[in-house]
């Protein structure tokens, strides 16, 4: 289960009268205080950033385990983990006074379905005017052409194509033919030891100048069966997740998928974050590996650590900070999947597993 929590409390001020907390290893990462429990229909809650708990003896109204906590552009986004009103984001705006000089800071709460209601005008995040400069491996001999200005030649350290920024690489493509690709699959653990260097750089991407489907033809195959190629790819994505593997179809649309790629990395390094946004995130560091939330913990736990029968009250003392109402879902659910039945009524009342160990 996540360490990053997302705590809410009744402060009883009119204007504000909840506070919002993000917070890991008892390190507060963000806290705001906000006009509304859950952005409704008014889409937009404005909030009001603090520095220290102005209400410690607040009642706590919830405590969620946080799934994610990213940046896109000026927003931090929050997946939190539970089945409805999961997913929002803070808008960090920074305004010029309009009479003085100095400048103030605007915070808006918003929520996917809020975003989604209201239609904005379709923007994306990604967008720089900045050249964006790419770096071609001096063995590609027959590169990719991008557009102005011209990319320079050099030896890479791994990858095909690189972007640059202030002298670093902050992108990296490798690029592969099917004919590439089907003679690295006879040497599949050099092949593998490549792609994990790869993977060390915080973009990069395998970009294939093929269809997918094209490693199914047999016509197109000359050594090795479908099922192998089939089996070969698979094995490729589930050793490195953390690598797109990018069926580009031709060389075409391979080079333009690579310059949209590297015009987006770009895009997203010159959009300067809001110091709070920049603050938090690095407060937050590396996100854990998500296993699919607390009803996953719950159920583990249910399988492996609990006794043939037991109670509610087991459940409780394993996850303190899980509230019954998410605790009773739970077990509903597991129930209707077969995996345990019900006895009793009231206090008396237990479960039981179906295939105990």
């Amino acid at each position: 289960m996540s360490d990053t929590r997302w705590r809410m409390k009744a402060t009883e001020d009119a204007r504000f009268p909840y506070m919002v907390m993000i917070e890991r290893s008892g390190k507060i990462l963000l806290q705001l205080l906000v006009q509304e429990r859950w952005p409704g229909q008014k889409g937009n809650v404005f909030c009001l950033r603090v520095e220290h708990d102005e209400h410690p003896d607040a009642a706590e109204v919830e405590c969620l385990p946080v799934v994610s906590l990213r940046r896109y552009g000026k927003r931090l986004a929050v997946v939190l983990d539970r089945a409805k009103n999961k997913r929002c984001d803070f808008l960090f705006l920074t305004k010029q006074y309009k009479t003085r000089q100095g400048s103030y800071e605007q915070i808006f709460w918003r929520t996917e379905k809020a975003l989604k209601e209201r239609r904005p005008r379709v923007r994306l995040s990604s967008h720089t005017k900045s050249p964006v400069h790419i770096v071609i491996d001096s063995s590609e001999r027959y590169p990719w052409k991008f557009p102005d200005p011209a990319p320079l030649r050099r030896q890479l350290p791994s990858g095909d194509y690189a972007l640059m920024q202030e002298g670093r690489i902050i992108a990296v493509v490798e690029r592969k033919t099917i004919e590439n690709l089907l003679a690295d699959f006879g040497r599949m653990h050099a092949f593998h030891q490549q792609l994990s260097e790869l993977e060390t750089y915080r973009h990069a991407a395998l970009v294939i100048e093929a269809n997918y489907s094209d490693f199914l033809k047999p016509e197109k195959m000359n050594f090795y069966p479908p099922s192998f190629t089939a089996r070969a790819i698979a094995e490729i994505q589930a050793f490195h997740p953390g690598l797109p593997m990018i069926f580009a179809g031709n060389r075409k649309c391979a080079q333009e998928w690579a310059y949209r790629f590297f015009f987006a990395i770009q895009a997203h390094e010159d959009d300067a974050s809001h110091p709070a946004v920049a603050e938090t995130l690095a407060s937050y560091g590396a996100p854990p590996e998500h296993d699919g939330g607390t009803f996953y913990d719950i159920r583990r736990h249910i399988e492996h650590h609990l006794p043939p029968c037991f109670t509610i009250a087991h459940l409780r003392q394993a996850f303190p900070a899980v509230s019954d109402t998410a605790l009773r879902r739970a077990l509903h659910d597991l129930k209707r999947s077969g995996l345990i039945t019900s006895s009793g009524r009231g206090k008396k009342s237990f479960w039981a597993k179906t295939r105990p160990e």
